[in-house]
């Protein structure tokens, strides 16, 4: 089959497209023929070698990146039950999905609704997860809390926005353009803070009267960390989730945390909080529900991106040039 692979931890220009042998479903997995490969931020740390040490993401060369997709089901696993060749499905936190064949443990997998945009569910997995699972579990927020999303434009960004916002919370975010804060807006942000114009830990202080806010979630990583942690309340809690910027040096306990005010700092995994089938099913339901009422919009690239594009998309996720989900067409 073709899959776009690496063979050595680096630039953009390693992904390349291949010829690889097909894989076949172990047992508990099912194996779909897939349309469309999705691109998560997450895969660029994959392709830096960044989860080469790390178990939660194992990422030993050669390597297919990738954790979701959609498809329809083509074979199934000893031990399966529930699902039948044909369906179609997506799935998150799957390996090797810029390919034509993926294999996937069986509960990882959500069949699509009929009627319902598949790229859109492929969207709601990672990305969507990954909003769903900082604003529902890591923190839940209620109508008394105030958060701070940075990267508000970005595709997971404007969810976490969204989702932020049905839960009742107050949302300040940083974006780095005019274009971008309109977005952040439109996604229902109560504040937006242009980072490259000002401080963003000044102008968080002031939007909460010198408080802080009670949450922050940061995708930037080793730029903004450590300023995020200067924009929390006593108590507050800073999630990383990203490191867009390159990875965080260590966390000082005196000056970082004590002085912040006894705050909280999290280095938080998808994997982590979606970690069996009700889990998936519970998030899962929420968002699906949520687009289908209206109350989530869902920003997909407008450029659809081939397979053997793999290398471009991951240069514009990089530069910071996306605002929305990127899908690779598989051919």
């Amino acid at each position: 089959m073709k899959a776009v692979q690496i063979q050595e931890y680096g630039p953009p220009s390693v992904l390349v497209l291949r010829d690889v042998e097909e894989p076949r479903p172990a047992d508990g997995e099912v194996r779909i023929k897939l349309s469309v490969a999705g691109m998560s931020f997450g895969d660029t740390y994959m392709r830096r070698g960044y989860y080469a040490p790390p178990h939660t993401y194992p990422t030993k060369l050669p390597y297919i990146p990738g954790l979701d997709g959609w498809g329809q089901i083509d074979a199934l696993g000893k031990g399966v039950s529930g699902w039948k060749v044909g369906d179609k499905v997506t799935y998150c936190l799957g390996y090797h999905s810029y390919a034509q064949y993926v294999t996937v443990p069986a509960w990882k997998v959500v069949k699509i609704p009929d009627g319902f945009d598949e790229d859109v569910a492929c969207a709601l997995m990672i990305n969507g997860l990954t909003a769903y699972y900082l604003t529902h579990f890591l923190y839940p927020l209620t109508d008394d809390d105030t958060c701070l999303i940075h990267a508000g434009a970005g595709s997971v960004g404007q969810m976490v926005i969204q989702l932020a916002k049905s839960r009742g919370a107050r949302v300040i975010t940083t974006v780095g353009t005019r274009k971008k804060g309109e977005i952040a807006k439109e996604r229902g942000a109560d504040e937006v803070v242009f980072y490259r114009e000002v401080d963003f830990v000044d102008a968080v202080r002031k939007l909460t009267d010198g408080k802080g806010v009670d949450v922050a979630y940061d995708s930037v990583g080793l730029e903004t960390y450590r300023r995020s942690m200067k924009c929390l309340r006593v108590r507050g809690v800073c999630s990383l989730y990203g490191a867009a910027s390159g990875i965080p040096d260590c966390v000082r306990p005196m000056e970082d945390l004590a002085e912040n005010g006894s705050i909280f700092v999290t280095r938080s995994h998808l994997a982590h909080y979606i970690r069996n089938a009700d889990d998936l099913a519970k998030a899962t339901s929420v968002l699906f529900s949520a687009y289908k009422d209206g109350k989530l919009a869902v920003a997909l690239h407008p450029k659809p991106l081939e397979l053997g594009e793999a290398s471009e998309a991951h240069r514009a996720l990089e530069a910071r040039e996306t605002t929305g989900k990127i899908l690779l067409r598989v051919p």
